[in-house]
């Protein structure tokens, strides 16, 4: 797997991630907040596989 978040993209799913799943933890948000797990995997890989299927980087040195 091929880098292809910057850094301000992992930083944002890290947020957004925690956040949606922390509603989801408090009952806040419903069953959609686990999707944040994913965004939490995805900025922890450093890979994202829709933007590779749709070729697409947010990184400019990978």
């Amino acid at each position: 797997m091929t880098r292809n978040l910057a850094s301000w993209d992992r930083i944002g799913r890290l947020i957004l991630g925690a956040l949606l799943v922390l509603g989801a933890l408090t009952g806040t948000i419903g069953v959609w907040g686990w999707v944040g797990l994913v965004l939490l995997a995805t900025a922890g890989m450093n890979f994202c596989p829709l933007y590779r299927i749709f070729g697409f980087k947010t990184c400019t040195d990978c």
